[in-house]
């Protein structure tokens, strides 16, 4: 996709962008920013010393100086220049080698984007990856952005991805599959749902959004042969909530549901856990793709890929599903204005 230019005169969209995971790619990234034009105003925030370093070693920034300017970003995106809220790491950097020290600083990042959302300063947030194993390794306990930032707002959320007109949200996230069967409830189907319906509607302008619900068990538990849950939790489910307006078609086999045919006349599919709908959407638009954090009282996106170690301050970096991050950042503020 390529950068959306306005062509109103409405205030641009304020973007907070949060590096990740300091000796990841989440840096490098921050820095190709500066060398785009968005149509936004794009705060960045990271380790101010570890962004001058990388741009010094990652052969992509050599030739291409960036302005480094403090505080929030008071015009829009151009080339060469990039806003930047310093927060310190508590120890020096190396790309590619993962230091727990530095998880509090990974957080505190999160933090101040969510915080500058809450109170206005910013109309979205974007988020580069970050290595929640250096997280737990700090003893801290984090399971990922989407249960963090939900934690935060005190409110339920559900994970979606896109990318391009396939839209895939999960009805549980980073559980065991052992766990799966177990946390599939009525209860909580009804909130995934829900929050789907309404912010397809709210953050993505569709009027009636159709959406395609997966069956948990193979064949979507062909008649009880292979799983009662389609038939004793989710079509009860899918029922009642179709008499209460929304338009939903399943439980389908979820081996058959991503063909064309269906996904055509879908707006949205609903997977049971992550491994089911993920890989799908992975194959067709891995590095294109966007994470997107439905049921928040913010606009949050995020890349759909891990730190890349091994790529970090290198000329070999995907910027892809940034791009798309901040492109789906930028359309869901002007659909909310």
């Amino acid at each position: 996709m390529r950068p959306i230019l306005s062509t109103d005169s409405k205030p641009l969209p304020r973007l907070v962008v949060t590096a990740g995971e300091p000796a990841g790619i989440g840096p490098d990234l921050c820095l190709w920013l500066a060398t785009q034009s968005f149509n936004a105003e794009i705060t960045v925030l990271a380790d101010l010393a570890t962004l001058q370093a990388r741009a010094e070693q990652n052969p992509l920034f050599r030739s291409q100086p960036i302005t480094f300017t403090a505080g929030p970003a008071a015009q829009a995106q151009h080339p060469g220049e990039l806003a930047v809220m310093a927060h310190p790491t508590a120890a020096p950097v190396r790309a590619g080698v993962l230091d727990s020290t530095n998880a509090a600083h990974v957080l505190a990042l999160l933090d101040t984007a969510m915080q500058g959302c809450e109170n206005g300063r910013f109309d979205a947030m974007v988020t580069a990856p970050l290595q929640k194993s250096t997280i737990n390794d700090a003893g801290i306990a984090f399971t990922g952005h989407t249960e963090y930032l939900a934690d935060y707002f005190a409110c339920d959320n559900v994970m979606l991805l896109a990318s391009g007109s396939l839209r895939v949200a999960l009805a549980t996230t980073h559980l065991p599959l052992r766990d799966v069967a177990d946390a599939i409830t009525q209860t909580s189907l009804a909130t995934t749902l829900r929050i789907m319906h309404a912010d397809l509607k709210s953050k993505f302008g569709f009027a009636q959004p159709r959406i395609l619900v997966c069956g948990l068990n193979p064949h979507a538990g062909e008649s009880g042969h292979m799983g009662r849950e389609e038939i004793e939790i989710i079509e009860p489910l899918l029922k009642q909530l179709r008499a209460e307006g929304l338009d939903l078609v399943g439980p389908l086999p979820a081996d058959t549901l991503f063909i064309p045919k269906h996904l055509e006349k879908a707006d949205a599919v609903l997977a049971m856990y992550h491994d089911q709908g993920l890989p799908v959407l992975k194959h067709a638009g891995f590095g294109s793709a966007v994470n997107i954090t439905l049921g928040l009282p913010i606009i949050r996106t995020s890349v759909d890929h891990g730190t890349a170690l091994d790529l970090a301050g290198s000329d070999k970096i995907d910027t892809g599903s940034m791009n798309a991050a901040i492109l789906s950042a930028i359309e869901q503020c002007q659909a909310n204005r």
